[in-house]
């Protein structure tokens, strides 16, 4: 059996990472592919109410190292139940946010530190990374106005964190994809939806080569 492909979407808030995983999605089932779309936190039941936890916004919160956690833990369910069984069985696996997104706003943004993120990692899902990372990037002025419009004043927990705390999250994962250009692909995200998805098919292609 031809083993499936790991393929993540990474970016900040309002890159549209949502909108465009489900483009490629759809795109990879039209060329015949058997797929899996599941995003981060979630993916499983486990990893679903972990997810209530993280980004609900009621009582106090989480501090950092505590936020790291529960995200490492919620993936290592994920990972073992869904996205390991899924490559393994010949699927395609399309990700909404995966590991290097723990990496910008946990390690990054929060403090925490790149290596204990990767540490979690390694302990909780074996260092599983993605074959392809696309990298969906906006100016940020940009990605302020999608959110309002997509969230109002309803934003969750870790979205609804101060400007500083998002450029760092923005530098940090520029400077991932500055470190690993052979994972990622850097996505220009500011124009119109098809636009994008275009330009991930292109992204994406000598994985469909492969296959």
């Amino acid at each position: 059996m031809t083993r499936g492909r790991f393929i993540a979407l990474e970016g900040g808030e309002g890159a549209g990472k949502s909108t465009q995983a489900r483009l490629l999605a759809a795109a990879l089932v039209a060329r015949g592919l058997d797929v899996v779309m599941t995003r981060e936190p979630g993916g499983t039941p486990g990893a679903e109410t972990i997810r209530g936890l993280l980004l609900g916004t009621g009582g106090e919160g989480w501090g950092p190292r505590a936020e790291a956690l529960l995200f490492a833990a919620a993936r290592a369910d994920h990972v073992e139940r869904l996205i390991r069984p899924a490559i393994a069985a010949g699927q395609w696996v399309v990700c909404d946010r995966f590991v290097d997104s723990s990496r910008a706003y946990q390690g990054g943004a929060s403090g925490i530190g790149d290596a204990a993120i990767l540490e979690l990692h390694r302990i909780g899902s074996e260092g599983l990374l993605p074959d392809l990372t696309l990298l969906l990037e906006v100016p940020p002025a940009l990605a302020t106005e999608r959110l309002s419009a997509r969230d109002g004043e309803d934003a969750d927990r870790i979205g609804g964190r101060g400007d500083a705390y998002h450029a760092r999250v923005a530098a940090a994962f520029s400077r991932f994809a500055d470190e690993e250009p052979r994972r990622f692909a850097r996505i220009d995200a500011g124009s119109g939806a098809e636009e994008v998805h275009d330009r991930i098919m292109a992204a994406i292609e000598p994985l469909l080569t492969d296959a």
